[in-house]
């Protein structure tokens, strides 16, 4: 079999990516949280990067697959294919306001002022809402913005709303939806076909089950 290798993210989706690969086989061990490169069964290879830049590992061919988050695929909208909703990490992006805020500025044609780490997703969306917009990247604690006077409102992935209710915001509109992906590379899924469509049918099958 052709060997593999995977781009996974630290952070939020890396204990269930890591766990769904062992559970499929692919790593025989736990990584011991210092090396960036792990090897696996049958020339498995796992390399370990920040969320942000496991599409450009893919894209570029330094990785032949990666799982990442639906957010980041949107936000960067790479040249990648995405062939698997893997069904964890699942969270959505919501504009989140203060109460007061949102009441006087939120139904009118008023610029508005948005922090969020999604700039790109935050721009197409309120261009398609015609609402005129300042779009402020923050690569932070975006749920302070509105508290310190940055921004009117915020867009960023929530899943219980814990803390938007502690920063003392309400959501006022889904943006979207997102959860864990398998993309690849697309000359690896010519190049790799074996082993892609080895790794697909088990991702398929475990998010099935």
């Amino acid at each position: 079999m052709d060997a593999l290798t995977l781009a996974v993210p630290s952070g939020r989706l890396f204990s269930d990516a890591v766990a769904l690969l062992r559970r499929l086989g692919w790593l025989e061990t736990m990584p011991d949280g210092r090396s960036l490169v792990v090897d696996g069964a049958a020339g498995f290879r796992m390399i370990i990067t920040k969320p942000a830049d496991v599409l450009t590992l893919v894209e570029h061919g330094a990785a032949d697959a990666g799982i990442t988050g639906k957010d980041i695929l949107l936000e960067q909208e790479r040249d990648v294919y995405e062939l698997v909703d893997l069904a964890f990490g699942r969270c959505r992006g919501v504009v989140a306001m203060p109460p007061a805020v949102g009441e006087d500025l939120w139904g009118r044609p008023s610029l508005l002022r948005v922090a969020t780490k999604y700039p790109r997703i935050a721009s197409r969306y309120f261009a398609a809402q015609q609402r005129a917009v300042e779009v402020i990247e923050l690569h932070g604690s975006v749920e302070l913005a509105p508290r310190v006077g940055l921004a009117d409102a915020i867009l960023d992935v929530v899943m219980t709303g814990t803390t938007l209710r502690a920063n003392r915001l309400v959501e006022v509109a889904e943006v979207f939806r997102s959860s864990a992906r398998l993309v690849v590379n697309r000359v690896s899924l010519r190049t790799k076909a074996a082993a892609v469509r080895r790794i697909v049918g088990q991702m398929k099958g475990a998010e099935a089950r």
